[in-house]
C-alpha cells in the first residue's frame, strides 16, 4: 500500500477504498491488502469494495471464478431465479474469502437499447420486471452472506447510446416513462433493503435540463430519496468519468454531488493528489456552509448505519483467509454454476 494513501487516510479518515485490476496480483495479496485497507478508517472500518459483476466488468480474474455476463441469467427462463441465487451465493463466498465487503452489483439498468455501448450484456434483462426480480435475488443473497450490494445506475443507463466514461449520455424519456420502466428495478431493490444505490452520469432533460443526474438535487434528493423512499447510502459514480469531469472539475463536482444528496462519491484513477484536493474541497465546503451541516449529518448517519449493519461483526483475519483461499476460489461447485449460466449466452 502506498505511503501517500496511508497519509491521506490519517488526515481525512477515508470511508472506503475500491480495488481495480491494477491492485490485484494474486488472491493472497488481495486478502492481505484488503485487511490493511479495512484498517484505514479511524472511527469505523473502511469499506473494501470492487466492481465484480461478471462478464466484462470483473476485477478479480482466475483463480477466482470467471462469471459469464449477467444477461445470461435473464435468458435462463424458469431456472433464472434459482441460478441467480446460486451465482450470488458463490460470488459472495469468494468476495468474503479475500475481505471484500462491498460489491458494486447488481446492474439494475434495463437493456432497452441494443446499441448501448456501456451497458449491453451487463444488464440482467431487457424487461423491467425481469431485472427487478433477478436484481432482488442477487441483492438478497449477497447481503444475506454479509456483502453489501450496490444497485446501479439510477435513474437508469439502459437506454443510452453514449458511454459515460467518454461523454455525457442523454436520456430523453419523459418522467412517466421513467417511473413505469427505468425506476422499477430500483423500487424492487429498495424493497429488498439494498445497502447502496449508485447514480448515473446521464443527463435527463425531463428531470433536470442542466445537471447530470449525480449532481442534480431533483434526481438524487427529490426522486430517489423522497419519492422512492430510499433510506440507504447514495453513492456517486466515479467523478473522473468524462461525462462529469469534461465540464465539472472533480473537486467541485464532489461538492455538488454531496449537496445534491449523494452520501459519498468515487474518485478512482488512483491520483492521490486529485483525491487529496477533492477531500480538501469537501472540507472547505463543510466549513463555509456551502454544504449545509444538516446534509453532512444525514450523509454521515447513513454511512455509519451501513457500516454498523455490515462491518460490525467479527471477520477472519488475513491469515485465516489465506489458509482457506484455495479451497474456496474457483471451486468445482462454483464452476458448475458458471457453466450453467454460460449455456444461456
Amino acid at each position: 500500500m502506498a505511503a501517500e494513501l496511508r497519509s491521506l487516510a490519517r488526515e481525512f479518515d477515508l470511508g472506503g477504498v475500491i480495488f481495480f485490476s491494477r491492485n490485484v496480483e494474486a488472491p493472497e495479496q488481495v486478502a492481505e491488502l484488503a485487511a490493511e485497507c479495512e484498517l484505514l478508517g479511524r472511527t469505523m472500518p473502511s469499506w473494501v469494495s470492487v466492481d465484480q459483476e461478471g462478464g466484462r466488468v470483473a476485477r478479480l480474474k482466475a483463480p477466482f471464478t470467471v462469471w459469464p455476463p449477467m444477461a445470461t441469467l435473464g435468458r435462463a427462463g424458469t431456472q433464472a431465479e434459482a441460478l441467480a441465487e446460486r451465482f450470488a451465493s458463490a460470488l459472495a463466498r469468494e468476495l468474503t474469502a479475500v475481505g471484500i465487503t462491498l460489491d458494486y452489483a447488481p446492474v439494475l439498468d434495463i437493456h432497452t437499447n441494443p446499441a448501448n455501448p456501456v451497458i449491453g450484456d451487463r444488464a440482467l434483462a431487457d424487461r423491467a420486471e425481469d431485472v427487478a426480480r433477478l436484481g432482488r435475488v442477487i441483492i438478497r443473497t449477497l447481503q444475506g452472506a454479509g456483502v453489501a450490494a450496490c444497485g446501479k445506475h439510477f435513474p437508469g443507463h439502459g437506454d443510452t447510446s453514449t458511454d459515460s466514461h467518454h461523454a455525457l449520455p442523454l436520456v430523453e424519456h419523459p418522467p412517466d416513462r421513467l417511473r413505469a420502466i427505468e425506476f422499477e428495478p430500483f423500487r424492487a431493490a429498495i424493497a429488498e433493503r439494498v445497502a447502496f444505490i449508485m447514480t448515473a452520469h446521464v443527463l435527463v432533460p425531463s428531470l433536470d435540463e442542466a445537471r447530470p443526474a449525480t449532481l442534480s438535487p431533483r434526481v438524487v434528493q427529490d426522486l430517489l430519496r423522497d419519492e422512492l423512499g430510499f433510506d440507504g447510502v447514495i453513492l456517486g459514480d466515479d467523478l473522473e468519468m468524462k461525462a462529469v469531469s469534461a465540464a465539472h472539475p472533480v473537486p467541485e463536482a464532489a461538492v455538488d454531488a454531496i449537496r445534491a444528496g449523494c452520501d459519498g462519491v468515487l474518485v478512482c484513477s488512483g491520483d492521490l493528489d486529485l483525491q487529496a484536493r477533492t477531500l480538501e474541497a469537501l472540507v472547505r465546503a463543510a466549513e463555509s456552509g456551502t454544504i449545509p451541516a444538516a446534509r453532512l449529518d444525514d450523509a454521515f448517519t447513513r454511512l455509519r448505519q451501513a457500516k454498523t449493519r455490515f462491518l460490525s461483526g467479527s471477520r477472519p483475519g488475513p491469515g485465516a483467509r489465506i489458509r482457506n483461499l484455495r479451497s474456496i476460489l474457483g471451486r468445482d461447485e462454483h464452476q458448475i454454476v458458471a457453466d450453467e449460466m454460460a449455456a444461456y449466452r
